[in-house]
């Protein structure tokens, strides 16, 4: 059982931040994300284009089924030009599957994730949305991919309070996959109620709040 601590206890934190768990920006599917990513935002900064120097990329029913390590088929030549356009360490794959501690222990699927996809995987003891820190480790280990600050990173996942959620907490920007590689109908339970809860705040004018960093 993948259970999700840091998910369940930030749950809490949208009882008083519901807009939290909001994105900064929506595809339909992996295929739609911009290249550069910094025009995905542009409707919430006036026109002006964020500088996006690093992309935090979720696995699991984004560019892969939940149980694969092989990028989805329809998606692998995109996922090459997004490869291509943040080479090296500028692209990051954080999974609460391959890479998270407390459910692979040994690092076996982080290392299968990282040969089949050519891309870096976060090793983290807190699954998302709690590993903003971590992943601020990561790039300040890696100078060459010029990150200094969260405002500078674009995390792109199918879930609302583990990828989104991440994304406001850390001070970075958050493109949500809305379809993901998984049919609707076979969705899990907690994925099907977080359309319907981003359906309602929106509707409820709640906006995404703009990237400032907590960690500065």
């Amino acid at each position: 059982m993948n259970l999700n601590l840091s998910a369940s206890v930030n749950v809490f934190r949208l009882l008083a931040r519901p807009a939290l768990c909001l994105p900064h920006g929506v595809v339909a599917t992996f295929n739609d994300i911009p290249i550069p990513l910094d025009s995905a935002f542009v409707a919430r900064t006036g026109g002006r284009k964020p500088e996006i120097k690093a992309v935090v990329l979720d696995k699991d029913d984004c560019f892969a089924f939940p149980e694969s390590s092989e990028v989805y088929p329809a998606y692998e030549q995109h996922f090459k030009k997004l490869r291509e356009a943040y080479p090296g360490r500028k692209l990051l794959i954080v999974s609460n599957t391959a890479g998270a501690l407390s459910h692979d222990k040994d690092r076996s699927l982080l290392a299968t994730v990282e040969a089949s996809t050519g891309v870096a995987v976060l090793p983290h003891a807190t699954k998302k949305p709690g590993c903003g820190d971590e992943i601020m480790a990561f790039f300040r280990a890696h100078p060459e991919t010029g990150v200094t600050a969260p405002n500078q990173i674009a995390v792109v996942g199918d879930r609302l309070t583990t990828d989104m959620m991440l994304a406001n907490t850390m001070g970075g920007w958050g493109l949500w996959v809305r379809e993901g590689v998984v049919a609707p109908g076979k969705k899990s339970v907690f994925a099907r109620l977080e359309r319907r809860l981003a359906n309602s705040l929106t509707a409820r004018g709640y906006e995404a709040p703009l990237p400032s960093s907590p960690f500065e």
